[in-house]
């Protein structure tokens, strides 16, 4: 065990020493007692002085639970930081000084979606929760105050159902959305479910009040128990969602994100004007672009693709949704020429194919929204590199506590 001053933070919310040596849950200019873990990590034993900013912590679990790493900083600083991420981003994209806004706050327990962990113990209880930070030890979920409430509340009762369930023998997981419509669960176990099991899941559904429980297989998902049809709305647009789609991590984030994106069009259009979303999933930002522009989207999930497409019809929604892979078949310089726009939110790998097409076209506006400032860093090397300039760059915090930021970004030339 040995002392060490705390220079600044990394990019995985971690304090670093000179060496370097990553200290989590540390703060820059503290000096700490750590024990060393190996060559670049070190497990905090003690913090000898405490930063100005450090602040108490407010869930049981931190420290423990993988799912925070900045509870224990104040929320200016903390805000200041993240936004520095976006202009460290820009920055190595070969921008210059680059105008990042200031961070869009996301509340406390407003989280809409999570994945949670499963584990069955010796004895036949089954908990559920977060995994603790860098193993796969899970943390029984006590409290949270990152996720919904009412989620959160639900999660014992669904450990005492779970328990009887044949399909966990170990581990497994349970994504769980927020729909207008309820929690839906889409369960992945290690074992295939039985016949008991399904009759115990719908007894559990209809017990909570659930609209419908699902069971992940490799070819996609199955309906275990439904008690009535799921729907939820996305900007005026009523989507069926799959088991376990994928939804904006917060509600105030998702309009923040909105907010932005909308900014970002050309001022100068015509009504008719045409933008093309790529990789727009259930379409949470293709409607909301459709009351400005007409949307031609574009997403590789067939299901995501099919949700969406049915949800513009049901509102009359001015969207074109077409299931396309972008990654092996991105939009080419000709397609790309009958757009005044290109939105763009890739997976946290970013979208380097199609920023390859679209540095090679003559599109003159990009709205990239990243939740990857590495990924984004990389592709807008690329856009910097075909004569894109920084128009707007807004940060916002859909993940609270954590290292991880979402950022939307517009690009013109």
């Amino acid at each position: 065990m040995s002392e060490y001053r705390i220079e600044r933070l990394g990019a995985g919310g971690d304090g670093i020493a000179a060496g370097p040596l990553h200290i989590p849950f540390t703060l820059p200019g503290e000096l700490v007692q750590a024990r060393p873990l190996g060559k670049e990590r070190a497990a905090l034993i003690e913090v000898v002085e405490a930063s100005a900013e450090r602040v108490e912590p407010p869930c049981r679990h931190y420290t423990i639970c993988g799912g925070c790493a900045l509870q224990h900083w104040d929320e200016d600083p903390y805000a200041a930081w993240k936004r520095g991420r976006l202009a460290e981003a820009l920055s190595r994209a070969g921008y210059d000084d680059p105008q990042v806004a200031p961070m869009v706050p996301t509340p406390r327990a407003v989280r809409q979606r999570a994945d949670f962990g499963l584990e069955r113990h010796p004895d036949g209880r089954v908990e559920i929760g977060f995994h603790e930070r860098g193993t796969t030890n899970l943390v029984p979920m006590r409290e949270c105050h990152v996720v919904l409430p009412n989620l959160v509340g639900l999660l014992p009762r669904l450990a005492d159902a779970l328990r009887g369930l044949n399909a966990l023998r170990r581990l497994g997981s349970a994504v769980i959305n927020m729909l207008d419509t309820g929690p839906d669960i889409l369960l992945r176990t290690d074992a295939a479910l039985t016949m008991p099991d399904r009759r115990l899941l719908a007894a559990f559904a209809e017990a909570e009040n659930l609209p419908r429980i699902a069971w992940e297989t490799k070819g996609g998902s199955e309906i275990a128990a439904q008690l009535r049809p799921v729907r939820h709305m996305l900007s005026g647009a009523p989507v069926t969602p799959p088991p376990g789609a994928f939804l904006q991590a917060s509600a105030p984030g998702e309009a923040a994100i909105i907010e932005a994106v909308i900014a970002g069009l050309p001022k100068k259009r015509s009504p008719r004007a045409r933008v093309a979303d790529l990789y727009a999933g259930m379409g949470t930002l293709s409607f909301p672009l459709s009351k400005h522009v007409l949307v031609e989207a574009f997403e590789g999930d067939g299901p995501a693709a099919e949700a969406m497409k049915a949800g513009a019809g049901a509102a009359q929604m001015r969207v074109r949704a077409e299931r396309r892979d972008l990654v092996r078949q991105p939009l080419l310089p000709l397609e790309l020429k009958n757009y005044i726009a290109v939105v763009l939110d890739p997976p946290f790998a970013g979208a380097p194919e199609q920023v390859a097409q679209i540095a090679r076209s003559k599109l003159e506006r990009v709205i990239y929204v990243s939740c990857s400032p590495a990924a984004l860093g990389r592709d807008a090397g690329a856009l910097r590199a075909a004569g894109f300039e920084v128009l707007a760059a807004t940060p916002v915090d859909q993940f609270l506590w954590s290292p991880h930021l979402e950022s939307v970004v517009v690009f013109a030339r």
